[in-house]
């Protein structure tokens, strides 16, 4: 089988993925062991025989003929086999491999749940990237389970990420949590910054007290001081009553200022004051109120070329950024565009009743060809249409609207590969701190064949 990241593996056979092949031809048989010797694989020729090693490995994948004994001219079996393995494990990748009325049965086994389909006869090195990419996949869904099955206690139980970009980011949020330090998140639209900065509350010894949020960029420059500061009775046409602002109600707690970019400069002038000496003064009052809070702001803005053409306040920036956080955008996060697809359609598709959805391999390649530009929040939102849009249990690529984010030119199997590979290697070095040694053992290969890889692809040690 050529060499593919997709496939790579440790050879040591308890540590190998287990790949089950369901397939009557004792020939083609032996012809998969031998191709996929990367895996541990095991093969049944009937579908006793299968269920029987399925329950025995519970493997993550499975290539089934759908022509089995007693029924080898037909499809019966085949489609009852795919019955029984997705009844005991519906996270079960089956990849369907028939020359039996192929456009047809492709249909059915897409509608049931199967993970892909392939027609025979069988070009082993297309079925093989077929398969790696489905463990590729079942790896994502598994550590999706695994962080939605965290407390939901935790402070950013809300976080959904498997990238190495966003666990760093979660954990510099946690150690800073503890401390009363003033913090600056970063970041595009969509990010997520305020799951983050509601994190940070949840973490830090104020947690028991309020967490106030406002949007400094959604109301007019002439209200926002207002909104801020409060205002006496009296103060403007409208006051009829002495209201405390968003500064006040976050007493004790944390107050999250969103898009604090967008503040005007008059009223930078009267932040700063709070900031430095903690007391403010409502809007036509004379008091001075004491206020303990702690700040925590977040822009989508470059707040530095900003304070270089005086649109905002340096002596500002100092104090609202002891601490600044960039996140990255969805794009950089390697694999997190499926995790939080499949994070968000199990949220929502109980909006809709009936049966779980899960995403077509159509889909899947959707996602992860899009360059989302609207981040996490755009990826909810088009989940929530395909929610509302899917005819049957199975999503599609064109139920989110994505069909032109799928590259439509022809592509060799030599391509995708180095473009899996490059997007692999390139994780594995991030996680690893540039370490070939670790890299190479994250990735299950050695590390002459990952220098080999890396000087094929033209990656850089360094980079």
């Amino acid at each position: 089988m050529p060499r593919s990241l997709g496939a790579a593996r440790k050879p040591e056979a308890g540590d190998r993925p287990v790949l089950l092949v369901v397939e009557d031809d004792l020939g083609l048989q032996r012809q998969l062991k031998w191709a996929y010797d990367g895996y541990e694989v095991v093969a049944a020729a009937d579908r006793e025989a299968a269920l029987a090693l399925f329950d025995d490995h519970r493997p993550d994948v499975v290539t089934l003929d759908l022509g089995l004994p007693p029924d080898p001219d037909g499809v019966s079996e085949g489609f009852a086999t795919l019955e029984a393995i997705l009844s005991r494990a519906p996270h079960t990748k089956v990849i369907i491999a028939s020359g039996h009325g192929a456009r047809d049965s492709a249909r059915r086994a897409i509608a049931l749940g199967a993970f892909d389909f392939y027609q025979k006869p069988v070009d082993i090195d297309e079925l093989g990237f077929i398969v790696g990419r489905a463990f590729h996949v079942a790896r994502l869904e598994a550590e999706n389970r695994r962080l939605q099955e965290r407390d939901p206690g935790s402070p950013l139980a809300e976080v959904v990420t498997g990238s190495a970009e966003m666990i760093r980011v979660c954990g510099m949020v946690e150690r800073v949590a503890p401390s009363n330090v003033s913090v600056l998140l970063l970041g595009d639209s969509g990010t997520g910054k305020e799951v983050l900065a509601r994190g940070l509350h949840k973490a830090s010894p104020r947690r028991g007290g309020p967490f106030v949020a406002i949007n400094c960029g959604a109301i007019p420059d002439n209200l926002l001081e207002a909104e801020l500061f409060g205002y006496e009775r009296g103060a403007f046409t409208g006051a009829f009553k002495t209201t405390e602002g968003k500064i006040e109600l976050a007493q004790g707690g944390t107050l999250f200022l969103d898009e604090v970019g967008d503040i005007p400069m008059p009223l930078q002038v009267k932040l700063l004051r709070f900031i430095q000496e903690r007391v403010i003064e409502r809007v036509g009052g004379r008091k001075s109120i004491p206020v303990d809070v702690r700040i925590v702001c977040a822009t989508h803005r470059n707040l530095k070329q900003m304070i270089a053409e005086s649109r905002f306040r340096e002596d500002l920036y100092y104090r609202i950024a002891e601490v600044s956080i960039s996140i990255p955008p969805l794009r950089e996060r390697g694999g997190d565009p499926v995790l939080l697809a499949n994070h968000f359609l199990q949220k929502h598709a109980g909006e809709r009743g009936g049966t779980p959805l899960r995403l077509s391999p159509g889909a899947l390649a959707a996602i992860n060809a899009h360059s989302w530009p609207g981040n996490v929040r755009e990826l909810e939102n088009r989940i929530r249409r395909a929610v509302i849009m899917a005819s049957g249990p199975t999503v599609t690529a064109e139920d989110m609207d994505l069909v032109d984010s799928v590259d439509t030119r022809p592509v060799t199997l030599r391509e995708s590969r180095a473009v899996s590979d490059r997007r692999a290697i390139a994780a594995a070095l991030a996680v690893s701190g540039g370490s070939i040694s670790h890299a190479a053992k994250m990735l299950g290969i050695s590390r002459p064949t990952l220098y080999d890889m890396m000087r094929e692809l033209g990656i850089e040690p360094g980079g």
